[in-house]
């Protein structure tokens, strides 16, 4: 399993899959093929059809903004694809091809170029379950987030207290605008209004709402506006993390220390979800972004209040289970409509499943390990209109005025 600074990804939004991940292809193909004077490049499946809303040209040209550039968008449904977001690269002096790469953009920014295998794939885990990796933490009778820590470098916390840092700048950013989103769908930000406006009769429950969702609204506000944001495990999810973490350390005092453990059993869950299935919405549909990165939040919490492992398994698990056949059907092909919603929604329910798991661990049935083999297994049967295609669901059935 690779290392946890994979999933953590610094960024400009608003997706990692169809912004970031071309991004980081185009600019791989330009330190290969430094000499070429004319490159094409050619989007397949979920790139080629939500690529507009995603901006995915935008990523590409702006990389390759010293060389002429042709995006093109092939929407051939006839193709065999090995990953749905799929992109080639050909490169030209004069009229001779002299460069043909292939990228898979696999989710959270995380690329691969066909027919390779870089050092950057190397494992840094020799486990790669839940089940296993909790095994060894009990024998030995260490937390989740020593295990993180004994497998990365000296550096970790340091890239970790960064990735804070990061998120906080997000949602404080988030908090300050106003305005209407780019895209042409009339979307409005909402994170300050939710922040500013206390209900006329609110009780603590209302306000916790209020905030946590405020907070995971400007995020995901930032990512939409194409501002910096973590990957967690992708853009379009990356407001449910920050959301939690930000509301319980200013609720209970927790030290950015105690934020930074709680981050690293965040990542481990994450990776353990991405090497084990998959958390690309155009592989297995939303429930692989916004459910893992739920899952991600839970775990979080439940090891920022210092519980046990079973604990923090219950709650990644429930986070993870009750988002099952979630679809992604991004109307535009923008990460705005249900994606920014779906964030405050999902932090809620992290903090949900926190409280169940503190009561109800001893009585669970069903394993982390399990649903992340069961989300995947939902993931491949998802028809392709409900995989990042904007072909079904909202995308197919809201008209935009």
């Amino acid at each position: 399993m690779k290392s946890v600074r994979n999933l953590f990804k610094v960024g400009i939004g608003p997706s990692s899959s169809h912004t970031m991940g071309p991004a980081f292809a185009a600019e791989k193909f330009l330190m290969r093929y430094p000499d070429v004077e004319r490159v094409v490049v050619t989007l397949y499946g979920s790139l080629s059809k939500t690529g507009k809303g995603h901006g995915t040209d935008r990523a590409i040209l702006d990389t390759l903004a010293t060389i002429p550039t042709e995006v093109i968008f092939n929407n051939d449904d006839t193709l065999e694809l090995e990953h749905p977001n799929t992109l080639n690269f050909k490169g030209y002096i004069g009229d001779k091809q002299v460069a043909d790469m292939t990228v898979l953009s696999i989710g959270g920014g995380e690329i691969k170029v066909v027919g390779e295998s870089t050092g950057e794939n190397t494992p840094k885990y020799e486990l790669s379950t839940f089940t296993e990796i909790a095994e060894v933490c009990k024998r030995r009778n260490i937390r989740l987030s020593d295990y993180v820590f004994e497998h990365e470098d000296e550096d970790f916390k340091s890239f970790l207290l960064d990735v804070w840092r990061t998120m906080q700048n997000a949602i404080r950013e988030g908090l300050t605008h106003t305005g209407e989103l780019p895209g042409g769908l009339g979307v409005n930000r909402k994170a300050q209004r939710l922040y500013n406006q206390r209900h006329i009769d609110e009780s603590p429950q209302t306000r916790e709402n209020r905030l946590v969702c405020s907070y995971a609204f400007a995020v995901s506000e930032q990512n939409a506006d194409c501002g910096l944001i973590v990957t967690a495990p992708t853009c379009g999810s990356c407001g449910v993390l920050p959301a939690v973490l930000c509301y319980m350390q200013e609720k209970n005092g927790f030290s950015d220390k105690d934020v930074v453990r709680a981050l690293a059993v965040a990542g481990l869950v994450g990776q353990i979800v991405a090497t084990n299935a998959s958390v690309s919405g155009a592989e297995c549909g939303c429930q692989a972004e916004i459910g893992t990165a739920c899952s991600m939040a839970a775990a979080a919490l439940a090891e920022l209040f210092y519980m046990g492992i079973d604990q923090i398994e219950y709650a990644a698990e429930i986070s993870l289970e009750h988002h099952l056949g979630l679809t992604c059907d991004p109307v535009c092909g923008l990460v705005q409509i249900p994606c920014i919603e779906r964030n405050a929604v999902a932090a809620m329910r992290a903090i949900n499943s926190l409280s169940l798991a503190n009561f109800l661990s001893d009585s669970r049935k069903i394993s982390f390990d399990l649903v992340v083999e069961t989300m995947y297994q939902t993931g491949i049967d998802l028809s392709h209109h409900y995989r990042e295609t904007s072909e079904g669901g909202l995308a197919k059935l809201y008209k935009h005025k």
